[in-house]
């Protein structure tokens, strides 16, 4: 990545209270949220949990019903838009057809009577790698230039804060994976605050530094994408963030470090330190994954859950893993995502197999048992997947 002098740190951004109300529904409930300067920081959810809103009240697109917003520790709840100290790329690119791609860049500085507009659009244009294309009209630039001519744009106005709206939404998965990579350099090397807001939980872990998990108008949960991944505290951040099997049972044995919960006939443990409810009723989980395949019943082993015997219900290749769903009684369906190392599923549908996972490696559920069932119900739909996991007729409608 070409180096330049686009080293001014960004703003902190700070939501306090944030309340959105339009007519009929309430888009954001209450919302406080604190993005430290310098930050690569996602707003991950559906459609219709209220990212984008939060998106546009920041940019001043929006007013909020009640609530501040602060850049930098400054008040700008009430700012108009092109007195903000900042810009947005948006999915669509918006870049001028009739312009080429150095007058695009330059347009805003040349606007507001910045020195050296075309110098500055330079230096903007070599930081996406875009310099020797700054003739070319947008038209002639595939997808992923135009989206880095966008950025370029945005980034040389020097905002503080720069907001990202689904930008790599247009891009096909080979491409998005490479700008995913890009946006990331980018951001380290100009240091300026992103705030993206996307659907895509790749997209999202890829780049973030942070993630705040957003659920009808509120942060379900956030922090590093790792933490999220491995130790999510509801049903709906388990299933929206990658898929996971949710076990529900009685506690039924605690030692200080683990806890037992009784699953029918058999038994399986979890970490204490990762079980935020340790009485009652509580669920469970565990990745994918992090399951082991197994064609024999396994010899119990200390630090080891087993479950099983089970039917093999389902066989779906995906190229680099195989996914297995398989039926257990009193587990339900458990589905086991195997690593593809040789040619061929290892078991076929039908299969008599047994699962068993590092005891270490499951979490517990915060949610009430009540709420685990709608959390999943809601995450799946809302990823555009049923309750099995697989791909259903919502998935038409994910945007």
């Amino acid at each position: 990545m070409a180096t330049g002098t686009f080293a001014e740190k960004g703003a902190d951004l700070e939501l306090v209270g944030i309340q959105k109300r339009f007519p009929g529904f309430t888009a954001i409930e209450s919302l406080d949220l604190f993005i430290p300067e310098g930050s690569f920081f996602a707003l991950l959810g559906p459609s219709g949990c209220g990212k984008t809103t939060t998106l546009r009240l920041v940019a001043g697109l929006e007013e909020p019903t009640a609530g501040r917003i602060l850049i930098g520790g400054k008040d700008v709840t009430s700012t108009k838009p092109f007195q903000r100290p900042v810009n947005t790329v948006f999915q669509s690119y918006a870049l001028f057809p009739h312009m080429t791609v150095l007058e695009n860049v330059a347009f805003g500085l040349r606007r507001r009577s910045i020195a050296s507009p075309v110098e500055k659009a330079h230096e903007a244009l070599r930081l996406v790698e875009l310099d020797h294309l700054a003739a070319r009209k947008p038209g002639s630039l595939s997808g992923g230039q135009q989206q880095r001519v966008a950025l370029a744009r945005a980034i040389v106005n020097r905002p503080a804060l720069l907001l990202l709206d689904e930008p790599l939404g247009a891009l096909d998965l080979k491409l998005r994976r490479q700008m995913q990579l890009e946006l990331k350099d980018i951001q380290t090397e100009v240091g300026l605050t992103f705030l993206h807001v996307t659907h895509d939980q790749e997209e999202a872990m890829t780049m973030a530094d942070t993630i705040a998990v957003m659920n009808k108008g509120q942060i379900e949960q956030m922090g590093a994408p790792e933490e999220l991944y491995e130790l999510p505290r509801t049903a709906f951040v388990a299933n929206f963030l990658g898929q996971s099997n949710l076990f529900t049972g009685q506690v039924s044995g605690t030692t200080p470090d683990a806890l037992t919960v009784a699953l029918g006939s058999a038994s399986i443990t979890v970490p204490v330190a990762r079980a935020p409810r340790r009485s009652g009723t509580v669920t469970v989980g565990v990745r994918p994954e992090k399951l082991t395949l197994l064609t024999s019943a396994p010899v119990a082993e200390a630090g080891r859950n087993v479950l099983g015997s089970g039917r093999v219900v389902d066989v779906s290749f995906s190229g680099v893993s195989t996914q297995y769903v398989i039926a257990i009684p009193g587990a339900g369906d458990v589905v086991v995502f195997a690593q593809n190392m040789v040619f061929g599923p290892v078991v076929h549908v039908g299969a008599e197999v047994w699962v068993s996972w590092a005891v270490e490696h499951g979490f517990g559920l915060e949610d009430a048992p009540d709420e685990v069932a709608a959390g999943v119900h809601d995450a799946a739909v809302a990823a555009g997947l049923d309750d099995s996991g697989f791909d259903s007729e919502p998935a038409l409608e994910k945007a």
